[in-house]
């Protein structure tokens, strides 16, 4: 199935929203079951780019400026020494959505809780905002 994704940043001066396409294996019924075929399509991307070790292409202008702006500027290259963990992202990420690090939309609604049911049609838009969370000083 797949769906259009977007991926935005709260709290950036300059908001930069790609819609791509993203292709999950299983239509989800829940917003746990969404989060976990997310997950999974990505983790599996992950471990790819990791087992082929293939060589970073030179950036352009505006990758560099785009990553910049949020204060790292990386070719993408996995400098560790193992693949990713499917069973342990997905929980990693289900725990940070409880803990509301995270909101995801389809459409303009949010989805609630992780055993809300959803209804996601082909190419529906979803939305993940990670939220920042702002530290300073009280004086």
């Amino acid at each position: 199935m797949e769906i259009l994704v977007n991926i935005k940043q709260l709290g950036k001066r300059k908001s930069k929203i790609n819609r791509q396409e993203f292709y999950i294996e299983n239509k989800p019924e829940t917003v746990e079951d969404l989060i976990r075929e997310c997950v999974s399509t990505c983790v599996k991307d992950y471990n790819d780019r990791y087992e082929k070790k293939e060589n970073p292409q030179p950036l352009s202008d505006q990758q560099i400026n785009d990553m910049s702006e949020i204060g790292k500027i990386a070719f993408g290259i996995n400098y560790g020494e193992k693949e990713a963990d499917e069973k342990e992202a997905i929980d990693t990420a289900t725990l940070a959505y409880e803990d509301g690090l995270y909101r995801i939309f389809i459409g303009t609604d949010e989805v609630g809780e992780l055993n809300s049911k959803i209804s996601l049609e082909e190419n529906a838009e979803v939305t993940f905002i990670r939220l920042v969370m702002l530290a300073g000083r009280l004086w």
